[in-house]
Parts: structure tokens; C-alpha cells; sequence
């Protein structure tokens, strides 16, 4: 049987960021405990995983399996640049309509932002004035502990977790004398270095201080370095990241397994994404973009690797583009261009046009992220959950030992499904092939 600690008392969710993705998981959240709508997409609430085999075998949904928060116990809260509430954040939005946002706007008007944690540096095209005044990172870093901690008694919560929501930040890239050991990232943080510590790493380190679980939600370089690993392990808090799969990338995921399986060559794979909300407008600036494209790129790569197959995914061209389009807001759209080559060498095209709904495709993996970063936690697991990977577009790994991400979506299904069958007690009984 589960040894795992039971979900009782309240969970504080604390969103980094309150705009589109975070205003519509909040909402959702709020509506379906209501009975006024369903949580499709999340497979905390949805999905059976089998446990036992032959005679035995039996799937049941992850609560029955494990000891799963209830949507009723949470508690939200958020940081942010602008001062407008969750209620008001869900309107400007425009994503839900008014309908679906009117029945908990007592509930939404009460999550107020607290100032966020921001430098104008790393997110250009945002000028919100909600913001924290810090003489340094780390003066940065206890202030947001301050709010964890207040938060949380002013909410008589039991558990708390931290998942950040918010923009890109500008590319930050791994300096080993900074970012490989903790002391000298404390150092850094102390001695006010903002070329090399983020604000979201200001997040994350106040999060695993304070006992909380952090789960990246964007590409940026945050608790993916050794640094944080050795706090995490430090504070035995479970790490999550990085940055959500929603649309495009969930198709790369799901689709190159069916290239790779079929034993069919790979020419090249071009993608392209117009966007018009507050995301699209921070990816419009080149450093930020930067950030994402790398996130986006490493996807392909682990899937279809030459070393394994070289006649059939040697040199093909990869390709990833961004486009701000404000007319589109919240709903993107992304083309897949695949060339691909079949018997004798013949070519052959796929065309994919996925007209999808940014913020619903994330706030399910929000809900579920935070879900099981909090069981993950109650089960005395720490550091990073590579089981989370099936949610995640560039999944942490540790590339300080060569260790390559698992990106084929089948395959993180089986981690899922694994790890999930172990909390529970009961073995993992699926090998990734």
C-alpha cells in the first residue's frame, strides 16, 4: 500500500504571473468545484492508469491510486507586474467569456497580486508598476519568502506550491562559476549580479526555502542548473520545469514518434506560430524569443537521432519561428511544415495547422503540474520529477552527466504511469523502450 502522506488541509497555489494562462486555470478551478464546468484536459481528474496485471489488473483514476489534493482545498494566490485582480484579469483576457467568469467573481476579485519580483531587463515589453523594490536579488529573494510565509498563515494553509505562469525572460545561458554550486549562486544573488540570476531564480529559491514545491512554467533558466538541484535536495523539495506543453510542441511530441516507429527519413520540420496575447508580445523582443526557440528546438532532436538511425535522420533541417499577432490574442495557430522521405529515398510532404486556444490547453497542465508537485512532495520525493516530463516542452535533465531528456510523448506517458503506480504502491510495470 502507499506510503504517502494524506492530502488534508488546505493548498496555496502561488502563480507567478496573473495574466491569460493563470486568470483561466484559477477560473476553471473555481467553476468546476461549483459544478458549473468540467476540467477537460487534466489528467489528474480524467485519466484511469492500470495497476496490477492479468486477473488482477484494474484502472482507476489517480485518486484512487494515490492521495490527490481536492479541487475544493486549494487556495490561490498570485504576484504580478500589473495590479489588476484575477476577476479583472479573466475579462481584459478575453479568453472566457463573461458567462463562464461571472458565477465566481466574489471567488476571483479576492486574488489581488502581490508586487511582483521584476526586472524591466528580462521582460522589456512589460511596464507594469506593481513591483517590488529591492536593493539586491537577495533582499529580492526574502521578500517573496515574506510572502509565501504570509501568505500561507493568512490562509490557514497546510502545504504550499509555487508555479510560475508569467513571461519569458531573456536568455540566460549556464555559467559554471555562478549557476553549478549553491554557495557561489548565493553569492551571486547577494552581491546584486543581474546579468547572471533571473528574477524567477529569486522565485525558486525563496520557494524551496519555504517549503514549497516549484514548477517552471516557461523556458527560462530557473531551477534547470545544479545550483538549485542542490537546494532542492538541501530542502528535499520536488523541482518541475520546464515551460508548459500546449500546442505546437505537444504535436512534435506525439507526431515524430509516428516518423521514428514507421522507420520513415526526415528531411526537415518547420515550424511556425502566430500569437497575439501578452506571451506573444514578450517573444516579439529577440533576447526572449531566443529563450523559447532553444526550449522548442531540443524536442526533435531526442526523438529522431542520427547516431541511431543515420540514413534516415542524418542533417535534416529543423526550424521554429514566433509571430506577435495581436488580432489572434489568446488563440494561436501553428503550421508544421515536415518533409519527409519514404521507400528508395521518395519524398513525401505532412502539413499540420493547429488552431488552438493557448491558455485552455494550459490550464490543465497548470492544475495537474501543481497536483502532483505537491504528491510528489508528500512523498518525500525531491529534486527534479522527471515524471512530469509529459507535461513540459524542454524536460529538465542532467546535462552535467550527459543525460538525455526524454521527449517522445509515449514514452513520458510510461514515467507518468510509473511513478504514479509507485506513490500508490504498487510496482512500475512498464519499461521504456
Amino acid at each position: 500500500m502507499s506510503n504517502v502522506a494524506k492530502a488534508e488541509g488546505k493548498l496555496g497555489v502561488l502563480v507567478v504571473g496573473l495574466g491569460a494562462v493563470s486568470s483561466t486555470f484559477m477560473t476553471g478551478v473555481l467553476m468546476a468545484r461549483k459544478g458549473l464546468a468540467k476540467p477537460v484536459g487534466s489528467m489528474t481528474q480524467y485519466d484511469k492508469i492500470r495497476v496490477g496485471q492479468g486477473e488482477e489488473a484494474k484502472y482507476l483514476p489517480y485518486n484512487e491510486i494515490v492521495s490527490i489534493a481536492d479541487l475544493k482545498d486549494i487556495v490561490f494566490g498570485a504576484w504580478d507586474v500589473y495590479p489588476a485582480n484575477a476577476y479583472e484579469s479573466a475579462i481584459n483576457c478575453e479568453v472566457l467569456k463573461e458567462k463562464d467568469i461571472e458565477p465566481v467573481k466574489d471567488e476571483l476579485v479576492k486574488i489581488v497580486p502581490m508586487k511582483a519580483a521584476f526586472d524591466h531587463n528580462y521582460a522589456a515589453r512589460l511596464d507594469g508598476d506593481n513591483v517590488k523594490d529591492a536593493k539586491d536579488r537577495w533582499d529580492m529573494m526574502e521578500q517573496i519568502r515574506e510572502d509565501i510565509r504570509r501568505f500561507k498563515a493568512e490562509n490557514g494553509c497546510a502545504r504550499i506550491v509555487v508555479l510560475w505562469a508569467a513571461s519569458t525572460e531573456v536568455y540566460v545561458p549556464v555559467n559554471e562559476k555562478i549557476h553549478y554550486h549553491l554557495a557561489d549562486l548565493e553569492a551571486a544573488m547577494k552581491a546584486d549580479d543581474k546579468e547572471h540570476i533571473a528574477p524567477s531564480m529569486c522565485y525558486a529559491y525563496a520557494a524551496l526555502k519555504e517549503g514549497a514545491p516549484f514548477i517552471m512554467g516557461a523556458p527560462n533558466t530557473t531551477v534547470d542548473i545544479p545550483a538549485m538541484w542542490e537546494l532542492a535536495e538541501q530542502t528535499k523539495m520536488p523541482i518541475a520545469g520546464k515551460d508548459f506543453k500546449t500546442g505546437q510542441t505537444l504535436v512534435k511530441s506525439g507526431f515524430a514518434p509516428i516518423i521514428g516507429t514507421r522507420c520513415l527519413g526526415l528531411s526537415g520540420w518547420f515550424s511556425t506560430n502566430i500569437l497575439g496575447n501578452r506571451d506573444g508580445l514578450v517573444l516579439d523582443e529577440p533576447a526572449n524569443f531566443r529563450t523559447k526557440e532553444v526550449s522548442k528546438l531540443s524536442t526533435l532532436e531526442s526523438i529522431l537521432v542520427p547516431e541511431n538511425q543515420p540514413d534516415l535522420y542524418t542533417n535534416y533541417y529543423h526550424k521554429v519561428r514566433i509571430n506577435y499577432y495581436p488580432p489572434r490574442n489568446d488563440n494561436k495557430e501553428g503550421w508544421d511544415n515536415i518533409d519527409i522521405f519514404g521507400w528508395m529515398g521518395y519524398p513525401m510532404q505532412i502539413k499540420i495547422n493547429f488552431l488552438c486556444r493557448d491558455s485552455i490547453l494550459a490550464a490543465p497542465l497548470c492544475l495537474d503540474l501543481v497536483l502532483l508537485s505537491d504528491l510528489a512532495a508528500r512523498a518525500g520525493r525531491f529534486g527534479t520529477q522527471r515524471f512530469l516530463s509529459f507535461f513540459l516542452k524542454s524536460p529538465m535533465h542532467d546535462y552535467t552527466k550527459n543525460e538525455v531528456p526524454v521527449n517522445h510523448l509515449f514514452q513520458q506517458y510510461v514515467m507518468l504511469k510509473n511513478a504514479i503506480r509507485e506513490m500508490g504502491g504498487y510496482p512500475a510495470d512498464e519499461a521504456i523502450d
